[in-house]
């Protein structure tokens, strides 16, 4: 059983991006299936995504940044900002973060 958790930084300010909504859902046979959902706190980050550990398998984390650009009146390129992992057999704690700008996205296994 693995643990996630996440933030979003906005690059082009250099400033944590709070208030993005974020979605965790797990593959299935029939598809995607929501597993939890929330928003950044004030400093960007949502440390307990799920209450429980949660069984290997293939997720997606899903950023609405395009809500949080509008929120604050800058355009932005990208409507969401999407991680698609796998958590492996072995238990562990994964830490997903994004790296936002209006124009671009990306994102690195954090500690």
């Amino acid at each position: 059983m693995s643990t996630i958790s996440t933030h979003v930084l906005d690059t082009a300010l250099g400033t944590p991006a709070a208030g993005v909504a974020i979605a965790l859902e797990q593959h299935e046979q029939r598809g995607w299936r929501p597993v939890a959902q929330g928003c950044t706190d004030s400093d960007g980050r949502l440390k307990a995504l799920t209450p429980n550990p949660l069984p290997p398998g293939r997720y997606r984390l899903t950023a609405e940044i395009g809500d949080y650009f509008a929120a604050s009146g800058r355009d932005a390129l990208y409507v969401s900002a999407q991680i698609d992992f796998v958590l492996p057999e072995s238990g562990s704690h994964y830490h997903l973060p994004f790296l936002i700008s209006p124009w671009s996205w990306s994102t690195y296994r954090g500690s």
